[in-house]
């Protein structure tokens, strides 16, 4: 269990949580949490969003979506949470510049990914493009730790997308925007994507969040949720 620091809307449907929890996670892990017994029966997977060792203080940002997140949504500060976790390999360590690229609620893991990238490499730079269907929320951090935010609402981010010589893209949203992302970015670019998808045990044992890649079928909770754009078969990642 789990203590709640905060826990409050930013934007319409969408909730920063800020969680008492010391330990090691990586950029692009996440976590299974529960806030009921029985119902609903599975927990939420939820993106790490920031985690600041110091203070011992990790950050989900949400959108509510069904039964167990409006749940969520309702704790306030000093109501426990479980947290099952981390889960996940997450990002690898990258060395080049880096472009970031989130769609929605998709944009949660990319911030501590960011924030890890710039504190191990201090003169390369990020570009981030932040994609909204309606209105746009956290941006502001965002702009703390990246070089450059693009900000787009109601249109499609992946247009305005820009890769120059020796990026590296990562990238977390619908799989829509992560197939065309996919498809613009040119074959000498590492590109790699963020899956998100309901998941049951969050440990690869139940195979409720299997995909096909062209390595066979894979878990997105243990082989993921992040995978390179070689890997994906996206008509059965959809």
């Amino acid at each position: 269990m789990a203590v709640i620091k905060s826990n409050y809307a930013i934007a319409e449907g969408i909730y920063l949580m800020e969680v008492a929890w010391q330990g090691e996670v990586r950029p692009g892990q996440f976590f299974m949490l529960r806030a009921w017994e029985r119902d609903p029966l599975l927990s939420r997977p939820i993106s790490v969003c920031d985690y600041d060792e110091e203070s011992g203080t990790l950050t989900f940002l949400y959108m509510v979506k069904g039964q167990g997140t409006r749940l969520m949504s309702r704790l306030g500060p000093m109501d426990a949470i479980t947290l099952d976790g981390p889960h996940g390999n997450g990002f690898p360590e990258i060395k080049s510049n880096l472009v970031a690229v989130g769609g929605g609620i998709g944009i949660a893991p990319l911030l501590y990914t960011i924030k890890d990238f710039k504190r191990r490499h201090k003169r390369r730079k990020v570009r981030a493009y932040l994609g909204f269907s309606n209105e746009s929320y956290f941006v502001e951090a965002f702009n703390q730790v990246a070089d450059d935010v693009i900000v787009n609402i109601g249109g499609i981010i992946t247009d305005i997308v820009e890769v120059k010589r020796g990026e590296t893209v990562i990238a977390c949203g619908p799989n829509i925007m992560m197939q065309a992302l996919a498809d613009v970015v040119p074959p000498k670019h590492d590109v790699y994507l963020s899956l998100e998808k309901r998941m049951a045990c969050g440990m690869g044992v139940c195979l409720g969040c299997s995909i096909p890649t062209v390595d066979g079928n894979r878990q997105v909770c243990s082989d993921g949720p992040v995978f390179t754009r070689e890997t994906l078969m996206w008509g059965g990642a959809k």
